[in-house]
C-alpha cells in the first residue's frame, strides 16, 4: 500500500537565527526537511554549503520554500518584478545546489492599482509562473505552486482558481497543497478530488477555520482522519510536510500514526 513520507518545515523557527535552526537539524528525528529561504534563514552560498554538509552527515533530504515576504509574481511594476525575479532565480539556484526535490512558491497578489487594470494581474501571474518553470528547468529543479489562505488578496486560493490556472498555463507545474489554507475556504476535500492529479507536495498544519493559525495537528477543526483517507484513496505517496508553529513532535507522531 502506498503512503506518504512525513517531513518538517523549519518555518516554525523562522524567528530564530540560522545557526540555531541548523542546530535543530542535527537533532531532527526526521529525514525530510523544508528550508524557508526568507527572513533570518535566507539562503546564500555559505549557508547552502553548511546545509549540504548537515544533510550528508544526518541523512537529510531538502525541499525549499521560495521567499514570500514582499514577493508578488503578478506585480504591475516592471522594476519591482525584475528585482523579485532575480531573487527568485537565486533561490531556485540554491535549491538546485541542495538537490531539493521541490521548490515551492506562492501565486501573485492583487495590488492597490489592480482595479484599474482588470485581468492584467492574472496574465502576469501566468507569465511569471511560466518563466519560473523555465528557469527551474534550466537548473533541474521541480517547482510547485501553493494554494494560499484567505483573507489575503492572492489571485489563486480556490479550486476554481487553480482549475483555471492549469487550464490556461498548459505547463507542468505541480500543486503544493496546503491543508490548513484549504480549510479556511472549506475546500479541502474538493482540492483532494478535483486536483488530485496535480498534487506533488503537501503542507500540513491546523486551524479553527477562521485564520491561518498554523496550529499543531489535532489542535484545530480539520478532520485529519478524513484527509488521510482521501490521500489513501488517491494513492498519494510523496511528502506531507508539517508546517505547524507548535506541538512539532506531537504533530509528527500523529501524522505517522494516521499513515501507518
Amino acid at each position: 500500500m502506498t503512503k506518504p513520507n512525513i517531513g518538517l518545515s523549519m518555518l516554525y523557527c523562522l524567528g530564530e537565527s540560522f545557526q540555531k535552526m541548523t542546530e535543530r537539524l542535527h537533532r531532527a528525528e526526521i529525514a525530510y526537511i523544508e528550508i524557508v529561504d526568507d527572513g533570518f534563514h535566507a539562503l546564500n552560498k555559505q549557508r547552502v554549503s553548511m546545509l549540504k554538509s548537515i544533510g550528508e552527515s544526518c541523512g537529510l533530504k531538502y525541499s525549499v520554500h521560495a521567499p514570500f515576504a514582499d514577493i508578488n509574481i503578478a506585480s504591475p511594476s516592471k522594476p519591482m518584478l525584475k528585482a523579485m525575479l532575480k531573487r527568485l532565480e537565486k533561490s531556485i539556484s540554491y535549491a538546485s545546489d541542495l538537490n531539493a526535490y521541490v521548490w515551492v512558491f506562492h501565486p501573485g497578489l492583487e495590488t492597490g492599482v489592480s482595479m484599474f487594470y482588470p485581468g492584467m494581474g492574472w496574465l502576469q501571474n501566468l507569465k511569471t509562473a511560466r518563466l519560473l518553470l523555465k528557469i527551474a528547468s534550466d537548473y533541474g529543479v521541480k517547482i510547485a505552486i501553493e494554494n494560499v489562505p484567505e483573507p489575503y488578496p492572492f489571485l489563486m486560493k480556490s479550486v476554481e482558481d487553480f482549475t483555471k490556472f492549469y487550464d490556461e498555463i498548459n505547463e507542468d507545474i505541480g500543486l503544493a497543497f496546503d491543508v490548513g489554507h484549504a480549510n479556511l475556504n472549506g475546500q479541502t476535500e474538493r482540492f483532494l478530488t478535483i486536483l488530485a492529479g496535480k498534487i506533488v507536495h503537501i503542507h500540513a498544519h491546523d486551524n479553527q477555520g477562521k485564520s491561518d493559525q498554523h496550529l499543531g495537528i489535532g489542535y484545530g477543526n480539520i478532520d485529519w482522519k478524513n484527509v488521510a483517507n482521501l490521500l489513501k484513496r488517491i494513492s498519494y505517496d510523496k511528502l506531507v510536510i508539517i508546517e505547524s508553529f507548535e506541538h512539532i513532535e506531537e504533530s509528527m507522531h500523529k501524522l505517522k500514526q494516521l499513515f501507518a
